[in-house]
């Protein structure tokens, strides 16, 4: 019987959550420091990507991913995934500020902080979906998820910018991530169909919503 228990019974609340907060929001901090820094490195039409928003919420995708074997927590991958994007945001601006020639006004950095505490929480949680296989629908919809941000972002550089090289290197990422995250060929086949309509779909809610506060 305790050896049926042990196996049956859900994973505890992992214990060491302050520990995984500080961790994530150092990746964060960092990380907006790389990112700032490393505009002008990459070539071309990939330069944009030092630069995106995507990029950043992989970061959140990567903490609930690394978390996803040691809590079920949602809670806690929402904080993971929060506190990375927002050190993201913290470590971006601040080099902005204290490293080049200053941030100018506060309107994008807590713009993009209030969008760190939406996209940081659910793509947390989107990345420890990706890691577990006791419901295949999860893995789809969070690899789907990822892919359909880069697609959205590759949306606007086609139909907001104009921007068509741009587009196809956001395109490619948009298609290629579910297609080496995926386990299975079929795996593959559902998250790059969750990709299409969900790049669409968050074009459509964020850089509108982005246009509307912006314009």
């Amino acid at each position: 019987m305790a050896a049926t228990d042990a196996i049956t019974s859900p994973r505890p609340r992992w214990e060491n959550a302050p520990g995984a907060a500080v961790l994530c929001l150092g990746a964060g901090l960092v990380g907006g420091i790389l990112t700032n820094m490393s505009q002008g490195w990459l070539p071309g039409a990939w330069n944009n990507l030092a630069n995106s928003g995507a990029v950043w919420t992989m970061l959140a995708f990567a903490a609930g991913a690394a978390l996803a074997n040691r809590t079920d927590d949602h809670r806690v991958l929402a904080a993971a995934g929060a506190l990375a994007e927002i050190g993201l945001v913290v470590g971006y601006y601040g080099y902005a500020e204290f490293g080049r020639d200053g941030l100018g006004s506060l309107t994008f950095p807590l713009l993009w902080l209030a969008l760190a505490c939406v996209a940081g929480p659910l793509f947390g949680i989107a990345g420890a979906w990706s890691r577990r296989g006791t419901q295949p629908w999860r893995r789809y919809v969070a690899l789907g998820a990822l892919g359909g941000l880069f697609g959205s972002e590759g949306l606007h550089y086609w139909l907001g910018l104009g921007y068509a090289p741009q587009a196809v290197a956001c395109g490619a990422l948009a298609c290629g991530l579910p297609l080496l995250l995926g386990r299975t060929w079929k795996e593959r086949g559902l998250s790059l169909a969750v990709a299409a309509p969900a790049s669409f779909l968050t074009y459509q809610i964020l850089y509108g919503f982005l246009n509307a506060v912006s314009g």
